[in-house]
Order: C-alpha cells, then sequence, then structure tokens
C-alpha cells in the first residue's frame, strides 16, 4: 500500500491493524498502529524513516515498486527508535552509501542497535537541505520523545514532517484527521501524550514556541504514527499547547486493587461522597488489575485529582497499584491532589506506603488517608462517604 499526500511526497509506510502492545509491553494499542514512511520525489529523492523490523522485506520490496532504490538520493532519520528505522538495515544492504541525515545523537542510536558506519551526516536545528525546488528545514526536538529526536520541514509543499509528536497508535485505511471517527482520533491522541509525552510536557512547551517563531507556513504535519492532519493542522498543536501546562478536566479518578472486595466497597462508597459533595465532577473508578493500565494512566492525565486504593499485603500493596504507581511515577504530573485508602486485617500498612507513592510521584496529598479494618460495615461504608465528601471540598 502506498499513496500520494501531495503531487511530491507519498507515504510509503505500513499499517499494523494487529498490533495490541508497543513497546515490548508497556503500551496498549486497542487501535493498532501505523509506521509512516514518506518518499519525496524532487531533483533529488528522498526517504523519510523505515518501519518496524518485523515489516522490514514487506517495506523494501514495496518502495522497489514506487522507486529504483538506487534512485534515493537521500534517507532522513528523524528518530532512531526501531518501530522508525527497523528496515534501515535491509535497506542500505541494497543501497549501501546513500547518505543518512539525522541528530548526532540518531548517530548513536542507529550504530548502537545496528552496528554499521553508514555515511551519516548529522543535522542540527536551522541546518538545510536543497533537493531542487524545495528544501528541508531540520529542527532538533530532543526528549520528544528521545535525545535523538527531530523534526523536518518541507519548503513548497509546507509539510512537517513532525516524528513521534502529533502522532497516534491508530490504524486507518483513510490515514487524513479529516476522514477519521473524530472521537477516536483524539482519545488515541490524549492517550498517546499522557503515556509518552507528559513527562517532557515543558519542552513541549518550548519546541511549540521556537517553531511556531520560525513563522513557516504549515499545510500538513505527517507524523511518524496515525493519521495525517491535513485539516487545519494546527489544530493539534493547539491541544498539545493545552496539554502541555498541567492538563486537568474537572474529573477525579479512584483507582484501586481489592482482594475479598473489602477495598472495593470502599472505593465505591468514596465515590458516592464525592458525588454527594460535588455533583458536577466527573468521576472515574477503575480496579487496576483488571483495566488496561494505560487506559487508566490516561484518565490520571485528565484528572484534577485522584485517590489510589489497596488493601495491606506483607507490609505493603497489591502488585498492580504498585505497578502503576511506578509508571505514574516516570510521568510526573503536576498540580494534581491525592490521597489514599485502603482495607486491612492485621497490621495496615498500605494507606502509609500510598501516601508515600503519592508524595514521590509528585501529588500534593492532602490528607493522611482512610482505612478500615476487616470488610467494611456501615460505620466504615459511611467514613468512606464522609472522607470522598471531604476530598472533593478540598480546594485546589
Amino acid at each position: 500500500m502506498s499513496f500520494k499526500i501531495t503531487e511530491t511526497v507519498t507515504w510509503v509506510g505500513k499499517v499494523d491493524w494487529e498490533l495490541k502492545k508497543f513497546h515490548g509491553e508497556e503500551y496498549s494499542t486497542h487501535k493498532g498502529s501505523t509506521y509512516n514512511s514518506y518518499l519525496i520525489r524532487d531533483e533529488k529523492n528522498v526517504l523519510i524513516d523505515t518501519v518496524w523490523m518485523p515489516f522490514a522485506q514487506e517495506f523494501v520490496e514495496n518502495l522497489k515498486k514506487e522507486i529504483a532504490l538506487d534512485a534515493i538520493d537521500y534517507i532522513i532519520i528523524n528518530h532512531g527508535e526501531v518501530d522508525h528505522s527497523g528496515a534501515l538495515l535491509q535497506l542500505m544492504k541494497l543501497i549501501p552509501d546513500t547518505p543518512i541525515y539525522c541528530t548526532a545523537n540518531a548517530v548513536k542510536s542507529l550504530k548502537g542497535q545496528y552496528h554499521q558506519d553508514w555515511d551519516f551526516h548529522v543535522v542540527k536545528t536551522g541546518d538545510k537541505l536543497n533537493i531542487g525546488s524545495k528544501e528541508f528545514i531540520f529542527v532538533e526536538a530532543p526528549m520528544l520523545h528521545w535525545p535523538d529526536s527531530m523534526m523536518a520541514y518541507l519548503t513548497g509543499d509546507n509539510i512537517l514532517f513532525s516524528n513521534d509528536a502529533f502522532g497516534q497508535h491508530y490504524a486507518s485505511e483513510y490515514m487524513f484527521n479529516d476522514l477519521v471517527d473524530q472521537d477516536e482520533l483524539y482519545k488515541e491522541c490524549t492517550k498517546y501524550y499522557a503515556n509518552i509525552l507528559t513527562p517532557f510536557s515543558r519542552l513541549v512547551d518550548r519546541k511549540i514556541q521556537e517553531v511556531v517563531a520560525f513563522n513557516l507556513p504549515v499545510n500538513m504535519i505527517c507524523p511518524s504514527h496515525g493519521v495525517i492532519w491535513r485539516d487545519n493542522p494546527l489544530q493539534i498543536v493547539t491541544k498539545y499547547a493545552e496539554w502541555a501546562k498541567d492538563y486537568q478536566e474537572n474529573q477525579i479518578t479512584i483507582m484501586y486493587d481489592t482482594m475479598w472486595d473489602g477495598t472495593r466497597k470502599m472505593a465505591e462508597a468514596i465515590a458516592e461522597g464525592v458525588k454527594q459533595a460535588d455533583p458536577t465532577v466527573n468521576i472515574k473508578l477503575y480496579n487496576t488489575a483488571r483495566k488496561d493500565k494505560n487506559d487508566i494512566i490516561t484518565e490520571v492525565f485528565k484528572s484534577k485529582a485522584i485517590l489510589v486504593g489497596s488493601p495491606t499485603v506483607n507490609k505493603g500493596v497489591l502488585s498492580s497499584i504498585a505497578g502503576i504507581m511506578e509508571e505514574i511515577k516516570g510521568l510526573a504530573f503536576k498540580n494534581k491532589k491525592a490521597a489514599a485508602f485502603g482495607t486491612y486485617g492485621w497490621s495496615g500498612e498500605s494507606v502509609k506506603v500510598l501516601n508515600e507513592l503519592l508524595k514521590s510521584s509528585g501529588f500534593n496529598v492532602v490528607n493522611d488517608g482512610y482505612k478500615g479494618l476487616w470488610n467494611p460495615d456501615e460505620q466504615t461504608i459511611t467514613g468512606a462517604i464522609n472522607f470522598g465528601k471531604e476530598f472533593a471540598q478540598v480546594k485546589d
């Protein structure tokens, strides 16, 4: 499959409908994904990125149908991660002398992964590559989301090849933002930002300002994953600018794990109390052992506050809670309040453990938490309802 984006630019990537997990087992891709590679024809012909390694042979064979491989004058690698560069090893066996344009960190990444000394040309922000009637302008984008990341802007067509920024894991035959289901599209965009780019929000904000300062017209944004933004392409840039500023909605997310339903009952009672105190707030309730962790993290990203619950197990907390809190800590959410809760039978350390996890993850822990002995009785449930009411009333 390939298709023309403009008279100059052709998409030559791969739609992966079967993909269920990404980054090993770390990121769920309910809607599959795409690996976007682009072929630009001018006086010089340029290939931007390749595809993930399992599709390398297919990619090279399909690329041969588009262009004689020795007619490719330059290769631009915006990012060395294997979902971008996975077919490079096979491709370079056929055209080994083709210059590769990338950042200095990408040279380290590509050499470290493929152990090849190709003809690397290091570029920095503002560097240009003339291809005839048009030229590429390179923009380094370190930590969006790897140190080697960059973007490439094509004059004439006014296309920003944005790398991982502004993308989403979303398989579609339509491939343009105005043709797909908008709710699905933005759900995947939000999830992508929440789970991958949140730790770099300050850098996102600065990079957007830097790119805007170039005062370049943008007719399209072509990311490395998902659909191409051709209808009002800057809408996703505007959304990123909003997400980068400690984003929150009027939402409280309650996440818990439970052994014998006691902590579940407590979670539901707390939710009832929150709703009684503030009928306008959107409440999301998740058992972390039974729901997708990336979907939960997306809801945490959207929330102004969270509550986290676990029974005490071996003086600690249940593994699904410990695991998701470790991921949340790495995402470095800001400007969100939190509290802990849980049941116990003997020693009762879980709430204290959760408080420490929340504090170390950057949350504003607003109280000492709430815990109940054994299976919650009517008094404990009433206490949980009141705990939820009080939490909802804490001023931001």
